[in-house]
């Protein structure tokens, strides 16, 4: 899995809506489909593809299946963005610099 599939997975509003759901805490398909407008093998596929990402897991209990956010995925995430933290503060800065030279 590459930071591409993660981004590419996010890049789908309804399965931001979906990760951010979960990121509030574990639930079934049933609750997820709750106050959104999407069938059920709709909601099977976004699944399936924040899964596949590494974003999401699941955890079987009993006849329900529980999707959770997976902290691997998160992971992936943060070690990406980290790659360029320290690129944008001198970025701001100068941009900052330019802005205020403009106002003079």
């Amino acid at each position: 899995m590459m930071e591409h599939d993660i981004f590419r997975a996010l890049a789908d509003p309804t399965r931001r809506t979906i990760f951010e759901k979960l990121a509030a805490g574990s639930m079934n398909a049933s609750a997820l489909r709750q106050g959104m407008d999407i069938s059920q093998p709709a909601m099977s596929q976004h699944l399936a593809v924040l899964r596949a990402a590494g974003l999401v897991r699941e955890q079987k209990e009993g006849r329900f299946v529980n999707y959770e956010v997976d902290p691997d995925g998160l992971a992936l995430i943060a070690e990406w963005l980290a790659k360029y933290r320290a690129y944008w503060p001198a970025r701001i800065d100068a941009l900052r610099l330019l802005l205020k030279d403009m106002d003079q």
